[in-house]
């Protein structure tokens, strides 16, 4: 993970007292959020340097500095990358953090750069819905591939001679709860590598690292950088040797974020804590308001205290996410529920300032109900996206 000193792309190297974080004792969130990976501060540069649009760099002699080609690094990257790496590992301590053009580049460069043929890996079985797709490329390369669900740490019973653990929690889109901790120890114990998707819960939710992981991976696309106007991915990791041979396969596929993505991100993530924390908050109320609704709706937030989850939850996370998910009667009565919505829209993903739902169902490959809601909680005020969820429901129910 390459520092940078100023808008100009140059190595910054040593401490950074001022534009970082590093002499700050502990700061809290906000501040990380707001401080992460800036430069230290050059008279009369911005505060945050501009995207570094370079294909290739002067390199006169040989090739000893940082940035030599723009398919393996960029200053512009490089502050990414130690943003989300002061998130996900505040001690810093040997952390290293390699961004992606998107979430499933990053996935797949965890999955394919440390697994062989003859190789067993361990992936939820409700996990994110691109997961069978890896899957099948997967086993086409002769790495059998085991399956098991979320909840109830299932994925222990088929862990024995894996080379790799895949955890997703809470799993979308049925917010499932593992405990992280109890697998990861299992694992190793095991001599398996444990990777975590991080998405959902993002580094303020919990950090798969001080759990034990070995990975902690993430999809930046969502609530990270929080507007749903870019695509990226990440992976962060301890291990020297492991995340060697993750940026090996991201410079192989070619899988980078182009600079104005990386950019964006990093500017982003500036507001994170505040974001998280509105959403968060909101996501408990809906949750509530859904849970006292006069039909049984199935609802699931880690958050809610009756929850499946939400023990396990608690012992490992400080928030639960912007996620919602329950399920209507049918496919029938949920299209209308999200016609009448008026605050949310009928989108795909999630974790964005603008509450986004979407039937899941519509996907194929969940295992979900036809008339499964995942709604995803934006920044609008509480009081009015309830109302706007109640009178959805009421005007549905026709």
């Amino acid at each position: 993970m390459s520092d940078t000193s100023s808008s100009t792309g140059q190595s910054g190297g040593g401490a950074r007292t001022r534009g970082g974080l590093s002499g700050a004792g502990t700061p809290g969130e906000g501040t990380r959020a707001v401080r992460a990976g800036l430069p230290e501060p050059v008279k009369y540069e911005p505060t945050l340097p501009g995207p570094v649009f370079a294909a290739h760099f002067h390199l006169p002699g040989e090739p000893t500095g940082p940035y030599t080609y723009g398919r393996d690094e960029n200053p512009t990257w490089s502050r990414l990358e130690q943003a989300i790496g002061e998130l996900e590992a505040p001690d810093g301590d040997g952390v290293e953090t390699l961004v992606f053009a998107s979430g499933m580049a990053a996935i797949s460069s965890v999955l394919f750069s440390q697994l062989r043929a003859g190789d067993a890996v361990v992936l939820p079985s409700d996990g994110y819905q691109a997961l069978p797709l890896a899957r099948a490329q997967l086993e086409a390369y002769g790495i059998e591939v085991r399956t098991a669900p979320t909840g109830g740490d299932a994925q222990l019973d088929v862990l024995d001679g894996a080379r790799l653990l895949w955890i997703e929690t809470p799993s979308n889109p049925g917010l499932d709860v593992c405990d992280v901790r109890r697998l990861v120890e299992a694992a190793h114990a095991r001599g398996a590598l444990v990777a975590v998707d991080n998405t959902l819960a993002t580094p303020l939710g919990q950090r798969p690292l001080d759990l034990g992981a070995d990975f902690s991976v993430a999809s930046g696309t969502k609530q990270l950088t929080g507007h749903g106007d870019i695509l990226l991915g990440y992976v962060v990791g301890r291990d020297a040797d492991a995340m060697a041979a993750v940026r090996r396969w991201r410079k192989i596929v070619g899988a980078i974020p182009g600079p104005m993505e990386a950019w964006l991100a990093h500017r982003s993530i500036a507001t994170l804590q505040l974001r998280v924390d509105r959403q968060n908050a909101t996501a408990l109320a809906v949750a509530e308001a859904l849970r006292d609704w006069p039909e049984e709706l199935a609802v699931r937030y880690p958050g809610l205290p009756g929850d499946p989850s939400h023990k396990v939850a608690s012992q490992q996370m400080r928030r639960f996410g912007c996620v919602v998910s329950f399920a209507l009667p049918s496919r029938e009565r949920a299209d209308r529920f999200l016609d009448a919505l008026r605050l949310v829209d009928d989108a795909t993903s999630f974790g964005g300032v603008r509450s986004t739902a979407e039937r899941r169902g519509r996907w194929g490959g969940d295992a979900v109900p036809e008339g499964f809601i995942r709604l995803s909680v934006g920044a609008e005020d509480p009081e009015d996206l309830v109302a706007d969820v109640r009178r959805a429901l009421e005007e549905s129910a026709g």
